[in-house]
């Protein structure tokens, strides 16, 4: 799965896809509704590739978390994004058992799993980089987590 072409634009809903890069900025694709627009170099754009979340260990990529849910819910959708906060964290310790609960909120599980369901809805989410549904190992990632939008802060 590759995630450096999908991104997160601060102040834009949803994920985009890069199109082109220009002078100021890039133009994108809004994964939601396909809809094209410029962002500019002095938004805050995160690509998912660069995105990990806070474990007691090394942070875990994004990429990974993604992998593990699709293996731990056989390719289906995620749970809503709108459920109770309690249920998100229990199936945050289902897919990561030792995510750090004080450092990564539940709006940050919430936004997580809502992109979860749109790369899967688009097909960009695979088990390919999967170590288990439980594993709590973690490839030495990208550290972009600083929960506050994103799970970790885009």
């Amino acid at each position: 799965m590759d995630l450096t072409k999908i991104l997160s634009v601060s102040g834009k809903p949803g994920l985009q896809r890069l199109i082109a890069q220009t002078k100021t900025g890039m133009v994108v694709e809004s994964l939601a509704d396909g809809k094209r627009f410029t962002a500019f170099a002095h938004q805050r754009i995160s690509s998912l590739e660069e995105i990990s979340i806070y474990t007691y260990g090394e942070d875990l990529p994004l990429k990974q978390v993604f992998a593990r849910m699709f293996t731990h819910l056989s390719g289906q959708p995620a749970p809503d994004p709108r459920d109770p906060a309690l249920d998100l964290r229990t199936f945050m310790e289902e897919i990561v058992e030792d995510y750090d609960q004080e450092r990564v909120y539940a709006s940050d599980i919430r936004k997580m799993v809502s992109w979860y369901n749109l790369l899967l809805l688009h097909g960009l989410v695979d088990a390919g980089e999967d170590e288990g549904p439980t594993g709590g190992e973690a490839d030495a990632g990208a550290s972009e987590t600083q929960d506050t939008e994103s799970p970790e802060q885009e």
